[in-house]
């Protein structure tokens, strides 16, 4: 980049806002890391996912589109299964355990209904939204509890219930 160029960079940058960043600090030689929201409380963060789950929609109705292709093609069942779970469930599911429980009633509804094309592609009756969720969010919460390394480990475990080790002695 030349000098004229970082020049006028310099001079019509915009303003930066003061983002609260989540640093986390890796454990080294035993020791645990650390969750820090610099400048705000963690309790006042609002998150919002209407618009992700608009691009995941997006997404997944052009892959079904594919689906509904490879169908046309007349390619066996077991094919089409593996090319929903590699590529359409991959996009509507990525990241399930951050969002999953957050999402509004109407966004739970257009995911489950792409879910249901996709089943009915397929001739099978898929998982929906909220079962995939609580399953993965078991699976992440059973893992934390595993590494005692992890910071939430502590909390979780302090937090226990007898109904939690039920759930957790059910899914081992």
């Amino acid at each position: 980049m030349s000098q004229k160029q970082r020049s006028w960079l310099w001079k019509n940058r915009k303003q930066r806002t003061r983002l609260n960043a989540v640093t986390i600090r890796r454990y080294r030689s035993g020791h645990c890391g650390q969750l820090q929201v610099p400048g705000r409380p963690l309790g006042t963060i609002k998150l919002d996912w209407t618009t992700n789950t608009d691009a995941i929609y997006k997404k997944g109705q052009s892959r079904l589109f594919f689906l509904r292709r490879l169908r046309s093609f007349n390619v066996c069942r077991t094919m089409l299964q593996m090319f929903y779970h590699s590529v359409v469930s991959s996009v509507i599911f990525y990241s399930v355990v951050c969002w999953g429980s957050r999402l509004k009633t109407v966004d739970t509804k257009r995911l489950n209904k792409l879910i249901r094309r996709a089943g009915s592609v397929l001739g099978v009756e898929l998982e929906s939204v909220v079962e995939v969720s609580e399953r993965r969010m078991l699976r992440k919460l059973l893992s934390i509890m595993d590494n005692v390394c992890h910071p939430l480990h502590a909390t979780l475990t302090s937090c226990q219930s007898s109904f939690s080790l039920q759930t957790t002695k059910e899914l081992h």
